[in-house]
């Protein structure tokens, strides 16, 4: 998860420095100009810095005041489905607060995986979490599904606040149809076969990239496409890329079929290893210039090595390649391996945008 972090005060640019270590490379820090510190971008007014950088990640830390987050942040805000995730830290780090999009978003899990790190008391206040209840727009966070439409998260969600139990179905046409069973038993919720759906007249949820029958209380939640981004060194063999791959879809829980398409730059057109690991993947490869790449690059502010510059002429590859695809959520950011690095984005497939 790429991640904005804001400071105001000399204290909270201190504490910025151990917020950006604990999230490692996917941290960009940005301080007050009258607090400059080493590693951090300065800006002179917050709701400027917000402003330019909303879209750019896929979350926003603010240490300081609720308050002051809110305002900056309010002119920006479409819905719970498209907003980045948004956490507060008060500037001693004592609280971590999930402040917004903390499903879908994943600001929930983002604020515990802080407050452990820091040594903070989480806060989050979603009404699921705190009668420790599985919200369906909490799990398609987890396992790559994106809900609709957003009246039927709500009709589900209160439905199991007042002790309903809420029935899953999942398409077996769905290429993952087994992982989300076992995923989903593995929780302990009840999964029906598909073809009851129609006898169910509460709420449900029902995991298909095809299904369309809407109608009140049902949500579906369709699979994104997860796009891998990839580097290598010249030469680097097949079975070396499909490590890589299977162990950074490992890393977001999730299978190597997950990913959708593998993504490079043109300058590894040749390379014979990417070309095998897609063919077995049974993947599309595709190949991205380098201004193409540029442009992503400054389109999401993304790090850059000044050795692959020198090499091939841009300083990231498959962090620019998995977005390359459409944008999207970072799920896994710059991962080196032996010989390759990888990048995962999911992505909400297009049909499902043209349908909301």
């Amino acid at each position: 998860m790429r991640t904005a972090v804001f400071a105001l005060t000399e204290a909270g640019a201190q504490l910025a420095r151990r917020v950006g270590l604990a999230l490692g490379n996917q941290a960009s820090l940005f301080v007050s100009s009258r607090h400059a510190t080493l590693g951090a971008q300065t800006f002179g007014r917050l709701r400027e810095a917000v402003q330019e950088n909303f879209h750019r990640y896929d979350a926003l830390v603010f240490i300081m005041a609720a308050g002051i987050a809110v305002r900056s942040i309010a002119p920006h805000l479409v819905s719970k489905l498209e907003d980045p995730a948004v956490v507060v830290l008060d500037e001693q780090g004592r609280h971590v607060i999930s402040l917004l999009s903390g499903h879908v978003g994943g600001a929930n899990r983002l604020t515990r995986a802080l407050a452990a790190a820091l040594g903070a008391e989480p806060v989050i206040t979603t009404a699921t979490d705190v009668e420790g209840l599985v919200a369906p727009d909490a799990l398609a966070a987890e396992l790559g599904l994106f809900p609709e439409p957003h009246a039927a998260i709500l009709a589900v969600n209160s439905a199991l606040l007042s002790g309903a139990s809420i029935p899953y179905y999942v398409d077996p046409a769905c290429a993952l149809a087994s992982f989300y069973r076992e995923e989903l038993a593995r929780r302990g919720l009840p999964v029906r076969e598909l073809a009851e759906r129609e006898r169910e007249t509460r709420p449900q949820v029902i995991i298909s990239a095809a299904c369309t029958e809407a109608r009140a209380g049902r949500l579906f939640l369709r699979p994104m496409a997860l796009r891998a981004g990839v580097g290598c060194r010249r030469g680097t063999p097949k079975a070396a890329i499909l490590a890589a791959l299977d162990e950074a879809a490992a890393r977001i829980g999730m299978p190597m079929e997950a990913i959708t398409s593998l993504g490079s730059t043109t300058f590894k057109r040749e390379e014979r290893g990417l070309h095998e690991a897609a063919a077995e993947l049974c993947r599309p490869l595709y190949f991205y210039a380098n201004d193409v790449l540029q442009r992503i690059i400054e389109q999401y502010s993304l790090r850059e090595s000044d050795f692959v510059r020198q090499t091939i002429g841009i300083g990231n590859v498959c962090e620019a390649a998995a977005l390359a695809a459409g944008g999207g959520r970072m799920a896994l950011g710059k991962t080196r391996f032996e010989k390759v690095t990888v990048a995962l984005v999911w992505q909400q497939r297009q049909e499902w945008q043209e349908s909301q």
